[in-house]
């Protein structure tokens, strides 16, 4: 995992929206944090560009996943 050896992580996930992982935090960057949730929380598809996310989460950014949209099972079918 990319988060293992860092002093501090933190994850953003929503429903349908793509998983962000920030490290290396430190106290001095919760406004960093509060401004990218409130980014997130407007974003349809939790997607957001570097140049829209604070400049001091932009080192720290270790992962972004997209959203599992749907489940489907081992024969096939998606899952509800």
């Amino acid at each position: 995992m990319a988060g293992c050896d860092r002093p501090a992580t933190v994850a953003f996930q929503g429903d349908g929206k793509a998983t962000y992982l920030f490290g290396d935090i430190e106290p001095s960057d919760t406004e960093a944090l509060v401004a990218f949730a409130r980014l997130y929380k407007t974003s349809a598809n939790g997607w957001t560009r570097c140049d829209e996310r604070p400049a001091a989460l932009a080192t720290k950014t270790l992962a972004r996943v997209p959203a599992l949209n749907s489940l489907t099972s081992i024969d096939g079918e998606i899952a509800p």
